[in-house]
């Protein structure tokens, strides 16, 4: 039974994924704002969400915060292989050949915060233990640092604006109302799926008697990153690589 719900969970976020990514694409579309921007901010946001509540989930009303932790790292894991996922799909030329050379910015980043995380449970004591009240200092760091980052990333594009393409009206058929209501109701169901997860990864860990870790760097991580999976290659087949490669890196950040 606890299988069938695993399938059914991620069949939910699949779907959902799908719809995220074909009015995350229209949003970009109606906004003017670029694939990239679109992928790392407002998509990225989105289908890191199931990571984000599957964590706190995991954590706070589980009580597993091993749980929480192999998901993060499983889940970044898996984003980064979604990136040869897409070279293997498209046949014509790498993936990443296609996409935008302003990528980089947002790689380095997340090369960045997840080294400085890694490294604080490495250290372990003498650095976690530093808080402000119930808050980690490293943990304002690292958010502290993401915020920055896009802000210098914004300043940038401002700086070196991108030259003007023809605009595409592939989606003016569709309303305001339906592109933000569609793209607003898949995001709450990939929210709704992971904190469902959580409890099924718990159910999954007390009923075959595995480690909480274990179950989230595998179980978890794969079914969180299904959002950023499906994003990933309904992007490439409408031809938006920004917004795939966007919504990865910005999952990873």
């Amino acid at each position: 039974m606890v299988w069938l719900k695993l399938i059914l969970c991620c069949a939910i976020i699949l779907i959902a994924g799908t719809k995220l990514a074909r009015y995350g694409d229209a949003i970009s579309e109606r906004t003017g704002l670029g694939g990239m921007w679109i992928g790392l901010v407002l998509i990225a946001l989105v289908t890191s969400m199931p990571e984000m509540v599957t964590g706190i989930s995991s954590a706070a009303i589980v009580g597993k915060p091993d749980m929480a932790l192999g998901n993060f790292w499983g889940s970044c894991t898996f984003n980064l292989t979604i990136l040869a996922i897409l070279d293997i799909m498209n046949r014509k030329a790498p993936a990443l050949s296609l996409a935008n050379s302003r990528n980089i910015l947002p790689a380095v980043m997340g090369i960045i915060l997840i080294s400085f995380a890694g490294l604080t449970i490495l250290i372990g004591d003498p650095v976690t233990k530093l808080s402000i009240g119930w808050l980690a200092i490293t943990s304002i760091v690292i958010f502290g640092s993401y915020l920055f980052g896009i802000r210098q990333m914004f300043i940038y594009d401002q700086k070196h604006p991108e030259p003007k393409v023809e605009e595409s009206d592939k989606y003016s058929h569709l309303s305001s109302i339906r592109i933000y209501g569609t793209f607003a109701l898949a995001a709450l169901a990939i929210i709704g799926g992971g904190i469902w997860l959580s409890l099924i990864g718990d159910e999954i860990s007390v009923t075959y008697n595995l480690s909480a870790n274990f179950v989230g760097s595998l179980f978890l991580a794969i079914g969180t990153s299904l959002p950023e999976l499906v994003v990933a290659i309904t992007a490439l087949r409408m031809g938006s690589i920004d917004l795939a490669v966007g919504d990865i890196l910005g999952a990873i950040c």
